[in-house]
């Protein structure tokens, strides 16, 4: 594989990339049809670097021929920039080459069209990543056949092969790309090896002092690492033919992790690379799933195991079809990764959803649901970071159902993610839990092979302080869409109640001129936007003008005046002295709160009170309140930092952040 890569990178002519394709895939007239077709398409085309375009078509065309001999992926990825790039249509591809060839053709052309509208240009100085999610969420949407994602993966994956000839600030943002949407899908389809090979080129121009260090700690311990290594190769050999195993019915593999991998398990652990414990593996190849566990037996009983590192895909694959057992060994002083899978099971492994075109294994065995899964995405920044190292780079644990369904969920996963994933109702509704038979809390954290019962209640429970402990998207994105829903509902029933307050008249007749002027729709914004409750003021006390009324209490104008009471600012005509709490609930800084008038004093509750709930229901005097900004102005913060930067660290930092 490594020399096939270092072939691509070094390939800049129309002979030698039509050399490297013909030595992956068999010659065909229909792929020699469209490869001529692609190199007339693309006559007098040429890329950053100087060299004809269509080199690129057809490198991407051999690296999809040699994870995949399916002809139509093959065909499709030497002409997947002619319909964007020429004058060609996709009615003139779809007569040359069927129907299929154009729906992939079609679908890679869509990935272009999206990436233009969703992805902010290289030139923006804005940062990447929110953007990198809408284009990543509606990319997943959109693409029906999972083989033009394969396609595409190849194509970046050329991309970022030959990103030198671009400039820095473009490979930059190409890397960030790359990192954030393209190597998880590689991930989630198992293709391991595109996976691997992404996220260490990203690494390389997004953190280069941090890449430089791994280069330089590897190189200088080649050679020792690979006499370990090799050693180890010939301890394992050594023991498997003792066992009854033969020389010719299993294969040994050596690999050194791969760079992007040891600087998120160092970062992820706090620790140094001498640290970490899966630098060195191998991989034991056998022939049938039975003789995976006769080799793990021969391992286990001549070298010393981690137990806690025991991982067995092979009973439990993983939900993209992935089968390996893996264990740490120790052997003398050294330790080391043991992973053994079947031929067949180290072809997914490697080539993923492509191996089953590639091996004719048929679709059956693999599961993409997770595709479905990704799209529990929201557009807060946070929030996708979140999902990014709980979905796509945590390990996997196996749960399952009282009936046997399995269900692939992250580690550090609870009983509550369970039960989203299975089904977002049993999730709003789940009230109790039964672990192997056990009683436990909903944020029980599960472990590998658990059996899990979810126990129902008849009504969604609403659980918005615990958006945090859940470790799934899913999980996490149906709860905050449940919680928003129901301030949503709270905010508008309090609308009523505060401007029948201001305004001194009845709750009913509030709620008749909002339908009358069809204001339900926007009602929930007056008790959390000032500006837009005394526009709705005003607008009340205009149409009983327009009417020739006039209140008696308030005549012809309601008089809304800030006033800040401890942690809180309160917008009101009436005079406050004072806030109270009740004892039911204890809102802290930031919480959802309301405020219901209590003759000259604020009582706050928080926004989710069952008692405050209730008080809204019975039409309690309400008032409009916030809490109290605690945080310096930006202006002032950008004054400091400019003027005082050697004395005020703390506040450039802050500054910094803020922008």
């Amino acid at each position: 594989m490594k020399r096939f890569v270092e072939k691509i990178r070094d390939c800049h002519d129309i002979e030698g990339a039509k050399e490297l394709l013909f030595s992956t895939i068999k010659k065909d007239p229909k792929i020699e049809y469209a490869l001529n077709f692609a190199v007339e398409a693309h006559k007098g085309q040429y890329r950053k670097s100087g060299e004809p375009y269509v080199v690129h078509p057809i490198l991407v065309a051999s690296i999809v021929a040699y994870i995949s001999k399916e002809e139509t992926m093959v065909i499709a990825s030497l002409l997947h920039d002619v319909v964007e790039d020429t004058s060609h249509t996709i009615e003139e591809i779809k007569e040359h080459f069927g129907s299929d060839v154009a729906r992939l053709v079609e679908g890679l052309t869509k990935i272009v069209e999206i990436r233009d509208e969703s992805l902010i240009p290289s030139s923006s100085n804005e940062k990447l990543i929110s953007s990198a999610l809408s284009f990543r969420k509606i990319l997943l949407a959109s693409i029906k056949d999972v083989r033009v994602l394969v396609i595409k993966l190849c194509d970046r994956l050329h991309n970022m092969l030959t990103l030198k000839a671009l400039p820095p600030n473009k490979q930059k943002r190409i890397a960030e790309e790359t990192l954030v949407v393209y190597a998880p899908i590689a991930h989630r389809l198992g293709i391991s090896f595109l996976k691997n090979l992404l996220e260490d080129l990203s690494f390389y121009y997004i953190f280069p002092k941090e890449y430089q260090k791994i280069d330089d700690f590897i190189s200088s311990h080649k050679q020792e690492l690979q006499i370990k290594l090799n050693n180890f190769i010939e301890d394992v050999k050594k023991v498997l033919i003792k066992n009854g195993f033969r020389y010719n019915e299993f294969t040994i593999i050596s690999r050194i992790k791969h760079y992007y991998s040891i600087y998120q398990k160092m970062q992820r652990k706090g620790i140094s690379i001498e640290e970490v414990l899966d630098l060195l593996a191998i991989r034991v190849l056998v022939r049938e799933k039975i003789d995976c566990y006769r080799a793990l037996g021969a391992v286990h009983l001549n070298f010393k195991p981690l137990i806690m590192r025991f991982k067995d895909y092979v009973a439990i694959p993983k939900e993209n079809g992935y089968q390996t057992i893996h264990t740490t060994v120790f052997d003398n002083t050294s330790i080391f990764e043991v992973q053994i899978r079947t031929y067949d099971m180290h072809k997914t492994a490697e080539y993923g959803v492509a191996a089953h075109w590639k091996y004719k294994l048929g679709l059956d065995n693999i599961n993409l649901k997770w595709l479905e899964n990704l799209q529990y995405q929201n557009d807060n920044i946070e929030e996708f970071y979140e999902l990014v190292k709980s979905d796509l780079f945590s390990e996997d644990i196996s749960v399952f159902s009282p009936k046997g369904d399995m269900f692939t969920l992250p580690r550090g996963a609870v009983a509550l993610d369970f039960a989203y994933a299975v089904h977002t109702d049993i999730g709003n509704r789940a009230r109790a839990v039964f672990i192997n038979k056990q009683k436990s809390t909903l944020l029980t954290e599960l472990k590998n092979g658990d059996i899990v019962k979810i126990i129902t209640s008849e009504k969604p429970i609403l659980r918005c302080s615990w958006i945090d402990a859940v470790k799934t998207s899913k999980a996490k994105e149906q709860m905050r869409q449940a919680c928003k829903q129901k301030i949503k509902e709270i905010n508008s029933k309090s609308a009523l109640n505060i401007l029948s307050s201001e305004l001194r008249v009845t709750k009913e007749e509030i709620l008749r001129w909002v339908e009358e002027n069809s204001l339900s729709h926007t009602l929930h914004k007056v008790p959390t936007d000032i500006n837009f409750f005394k526009e709705t003021i005003n607008r009340y006390l205009a149409s009983l003008r327009k009417n020739k009324k006039i209140l008696p209490f308030i005549g012809k104008s309601v008089k809304i005046k800030e006033q800040t009471l401890e942690n809180f600012v309160i917008f009101s005509s009436f005079s406050i002295s004072g806030v109270e709490f009740d004892y039911c609930c204890t809102p802290k800084q930031g919480d959802e709160i309301v405020a219901f008038k209590s003759h000259n004093k604020a009582l706050i509750h928080h926004k989710l009170c069952e008692k405050a709930s209730h008080m809204i229901a019975d039409g309690e005097p309400m008032l409009f309140v916030g809490w109290a900004s605690q945080k310096m102005p930006r202006y002032r913060l950008w004054y400091l930092c400019k003027t005082k930067r050697g004395r005020w660290p703390l506040y450039c930092n802050i500054w910094q952040n803020l922008i």
